[in-house]
């Protein structure tokens, strides 16, 4: 998983976050965005995205020889 890849889905998590816990979104959608923003967090931190692996997907930049 590439950097801006971590960054983008950091920023995310902190803006459902803040959606839920302001009462900006409620019920149903606030409680998914808030487990979605988990989600997100949780893979960033270990660095690793299972449906990118499924797909066959990678974000991180390959190094040049």
């Amino acid at each position: 998983m590439g950097s801006t890849d971590k960054i983008v889905r950091i920023i995310l998590a902190a803006v459902f976050a803040t959606l839920f816990f302001t009462g900006t979104v409620k019920g149903v959608l606030g409680i998914v965005l808030v487990i979605l923003g988990g989600i997100f967090l949780a893979t960033s931190m270990i660095s690793f995205c299972p449906l990118y692996s499924i797909f066959g997907m990678s974000t991180c930049p390959t190094k040049q020889q």
